[in-house]
């Protein structure tokens, strides 16, 4: 086991990535809670599920913001040196072709911030889940 020396909180992996201290309250408060460098990817992905799925409800859960719709949902963490958004397994094999070039897991696509974000696919990605 390792022990967050931040936190005190204890993982199996070491140096496990995770949240320390309160959780955010609110979208707003998780984006500016990140560094400069992840915030403009993370408005943008804010932005773009706010202005593509009318009515999605937004909160924190597991620290980090989700969007929910009519029992679907998609959702983004800011990690080191990208941003993971959450489209679900479904959507990674729909889109699978115009994913060349990201890092792609199991439910989720990395988007580094030393690239400008695919705003078209990530529109498209989210009204496909969400729709």
């Amino acid at each position: 086991m390792w022990v967050c020396p931040k936190c005190g909180r204890e993982f199996r992996r070491t140096n496990q990535g995770h949240y320390c201290g309160e959780p955010p309250e609110t979208v707003l408060e998780y984006i500016k809670a990140q560094p400069t460098e992840a915030q403009a990817h993370l408005f943008a992905i804010a932005d773009i599920i706010n202005a593509v799925i009318p009515g999605v409800q937004e909160r924190i859960s597991w620290s980090m913001p989700i969007y929910e719709k009519d029992g679907k949902s998609i959702s983004f963490s800011a990690c080191k040196n990208h941003v993971s958004v959450y489209v679900g397994s479904e959507a990674i094999e729909k889109f699978a072709s115009d994913l060349c070039g990201f890092d792609v897991r199991k439910n989720a696509v990395y988007f580094p911030y030393s690239k400008n974000l695919p705003r078209k696919l990530i529109e498209d990605m989210v009204k496909w889940r969400m729709l």
